[in-house]
Order: C-alpha cells, then structure tokens, then sequence
C-alpha cells in the first residue's frame, strides 16, 4: 500500500530543520516502539550528518518487550546513535533525556556554552507528550489524531540547554508497503488515508504468525484459521456483526480487530522486528532498482521509436 501524505505544514518544517541544523548538536528521534523502523523518518538519517542521536522507541507499554530489547540492542550497535523506550505513564525516564544530551556533547557541557537539540518524528508518536513531560508543562499541544503540532518552536529545557520542536512529519513517499501498513494499524496516519478492510487483514495475517495465542485466548477460539479473511469473519461471527442471511459485516470486523490492536485489548503487539526489517530492506531495494531500470528502459525504447519515424 502506497502512502502519500505530505501536507504544506510538512514540506515548511523540512525546509525550516534544514536551515536550524547547522547550530543543531543533538538529534533526537521519536519512533513508536512497535514499529520502529516504519516509523523513523529517513530524511532525518538524510540531514542529521553524523551528529549524534537519541532514537526515543515511546509507547513501549503497547509493545512486545522482548522485541523492544531487540530493538534496542540493534540501535545501540550504530554509529553515535543512544536508543532508550519510554511508556506514556512512567515519565521519571523521559526526564534523564536532558543529561543523555550533555553527555552526547561534552566539549559544549560548560559554563557560558549553549547546547541546542531538535526534537523530530513522524505524526502522532508521542512526541508533543514527551515534550510536556520535558518541559514540565503543557508547552506543545497533545492529540490523539496526526498531524496537530503545526510550527516550530524552541524551548529552554535547563541552564545552557534548548530544545527545537518540530511538526510530525511524513516524508513524500512510503517505498516499503509493509511501512505503510503498520503506520496505518497505529494510526500515525489518518483514517481517511487507507481502508479498513485491507490494513485489518494485514494484520490479521501477521498476528496468525507471530500471537495466534493471543487471537484464540482474546476470541475464543478453538482453532486459528490460517488465512487473514477467514480469521476476521470469524473475530466478525464472535461479536454478533452478522447481517440477516447469515452473512458477516466484514468492515465492522475489521474495525474491531483494529480498534482492539490500538487500545491494547490484545495486548501488548511489536510489528517488526531487525531481522525482518533487514529482509524487507534488500528486497525492496532490489525492487525499487528493478522498477528504475525498467523506467529507463522504457524512456530509451521512446527514444529509438522516435528517431526512427523521423527517418
């Protein structure tokens, strides 16, 4: 599934964080911690350089714990990059950020010398909540819905520190389609953006594989059907979304399965793991170069068409 969401607000904030990262010394990064990867932004591993990173996995209470250690054992390994997981309702953690940021710099950790960090992420990961909880106050505005923080600003977290805020944003286009699923399943983009039907059996198809106790423990079933549509009819046929003639209201069951994965009814659910990442890196790569190549092709095979007619 292929996501274009790249609002004007969002082309203005890339515009603006390319113009303030020269005097930026840390980056920070919020990434929800069930899907880390599908939801970093690679045009901040694109503008940060080789300044250092603080890949922030937030709502890891929604995510499966010992995937999140994966995950951070992985990011640990690269480069000038420090990868902790924050909970929403445990903010003593967040609050060591600022001495995480001193310490990233310490030739600028002095008297009279001001360090200067930016906060970034895609929509609707966390990241005005975890700014709250730096600052202390409601200084950025908090919703349940992407796409609500629409300028920037910079804030004094402590003497001698300052922190840029950003809006969430999106980059123009999602290559790896598995991406776009699992944003659309965590909603960090809106629900006018996709279908219903199609993300909730990609995720039915994942959670066969990887909790099928869980989907029999939460529905009560027997046995797990091994394909995603017959899973959803019968999450559907469970909670009475039957229409006369005995068939299933497939859009209210993939509704349900969906909003269940959200709040949490199912437990606490990771959608990716490194080495699943890495896979779906190389072979969407590969097809990204596949599709080029054919593009060239056809623009030269136009080329030769032409010339020929004009002889």
């Amino acid at each position: 599934m292929a996501i274009n969401w790249f609002p004007g607000h969002m082309h203005k904030a890339q515009k603006e964080i390319k113009e303030i990262l020269p005097q930026i010394d840390v980056v920070i990064e919020v990434c929800d911690a069930r899907l880390p990867f599908s939801s970093e932004n690679p045009m901040i591993t694109e503008i940060r350089g080789d300044k250092p990173l603080i890949k922030i996995l937030n709502k890891s209470d929604l995510a499966d714990e010992s995937i999140t250690k994966l995950w951070l054992d992985y990011l640990a390994s690269q480069h000038n990059v420090q990868a902790i997981a924050l909970t929403t309702d445990n903010p003593s953690l967040a609050k060591t950020i600022p001495s995480i940021i001193r310490k990233l710099v310490p030739h600028k950790d002095e008297a009279g010398k001001q360090i200067n960090a930016v906060i970034m992420g895609i929509p609707n990961v966390g990241k005005s909540t975890l700014l709250n909880t730096l600052v202390g106050k409601a200084k950025a505005k908090v919703g349940n819905e992407p796409a609500v923080t629409k300028g920037q600003q910079r804030i004094r977290l402590e003497e001698g520190l300052y922190l840029y805020d950003t809006p969430g944003m999106l980059w123009p286009k999602i290559v790896n389609e598995n991406s776009g699923y699992r944003l659309a399943i965590t909603s960090a983009v809106k629900d006018t953006a996709f279908d219903h039907e199609d993300i909730a059996c990609f995720a039915a198809d994942y959670l066969i594989e990887a909790y099928p106790k869980r989907l029999s423990e939460r529905y009560k079933l027997d046995d797990v059907p091994q394909r995603e549509i017959e899973l959803i009819e019968e999450i559907g046929r469970k909670r009475g979304c039957v229409r006369s003639g005995g068939m299933v209201d497939f859009h209210k069951a993939s509704e349900i399965l969906i909003n269940e994965i959200r709040d949490k009814t199912l437990g606490a659910i990771s959608f990716e793991t490194p080495e699943m990442v890495e896979k779906e890196i190389i072979y969407f790569d590969e097809l990204e170069a596949k599709k080029v190549a054919e593009r060239e092709a056809r623009k030269k095979a136009r080329g030769r068409g032409r010339k020929n007619k004009r002889k």
